[in-house]
């Protein structure tokens, strides 16, 4: 290859490297400037948006916000929905209609359409594209469009504590209660008990622990041994190794 050749070349693939790391450089920072906090809350303006909450920038549709209560310490991840009210610009009343407990977690893509009250308890985790609405279509009328239909509302309730994976669905009228756990892909409606583990497509119990006979049907895995205190990380990869090892 000619000697110009090569030159043209290196000079290409240098500007390809500097204009990546400008790119890059240039999308943290706006994902920085772009995160919506209580400091910092930009054009939103939440019922209530406690310490420590960080929406993720870039941010999905979020209207209503008069009506979206936000705990402390939430995450909501980037591309989330949250949505009160069945379009921008209505007068919901005095009452909150979404409202997220201390500590909630939202996954990348998750939507919370709350066109009837909707509560998530708190330290409630969410996998990414979870979708949880208090309103669904109806089909009553077979010669009418279904979208052109009037929907039906019911308020949702999710208790503290639980889990819900990726890509699950809470339909209108569910409500889980504590610790509950979600399998990735479920479709939840009616009333979920402290405790239990749902899955499929309408949601069923598959696990669920009680106080005298603990996790029936019986965990197939052990529990997870707790970190000791003051374990640093060091430690801990030393113990991978060794685990590591043990088991080659």
């Amino acid at each position: 290859m000619p000697k110009n050749q090569n030159t043209f070349s290196s000079l290409t693939a240098l500007r390809r490297r500097i204009a990546g790391r400008v790119v890059h450089a240039g999308w943290r920072w706006m994902q920085q400037a772009g995160a919506v906090t209580a400091q910092h809350p930009g054009r939103l303006r939440f019922g209530a948006i406690g310490e420590g909450t960080r929406l993720a920038f870039p941010q999905g549709t979020v209207f209503g916000e008069r009506w979206i209560r936000l705990g402390e310490h939430c995450i909501i991840a980037e591309q989330v929905t949250l949505t009160a009210g069945m379009m921008p610009d209505l007068d919901l009343g005095s009452e909150p209609v979404l409202v997220l407990g201390n500590g909630v977690v939202l996954g990348r893509g998750s939507h919370v359409i709350a066109d009837t009250r909707i509560s998530i308890g708190d330290d409630t985790f969410c996998g990414p594209g979870v979708y949880i609405t208090s309103t669904n279509h109806s089909y009553d009328d077979p010669h009418e469009p279904v979208g052109k239909q009037w929907p039906r509302s019911a308020p949702v309730e999710i208790g503290p504590g639980c889990w819900l994976g990726t890509g699950a669905v809470i339909l209108p009228g569910a409500r889980l209660g504590r610790n509950v756990v979600v399998a990735a892909g479920s479709v939840v409606r009616g009333e979920v008990p402290d405790h239990a583990v749902v899955a499929g497509a309408p949601a069923r119990i598959v696990r669920r622990w009680e106080p005298d006979t603990g996790w029936q049907p019986p965990l197939r895995t052990p529990a997870p041994v707790p970190i000791p205190d003051g374990m640093t990380p060091e430690q801990l990869r030393g113990l991978a190794l060794l685990a590591e090892a043990e088991q080659a």
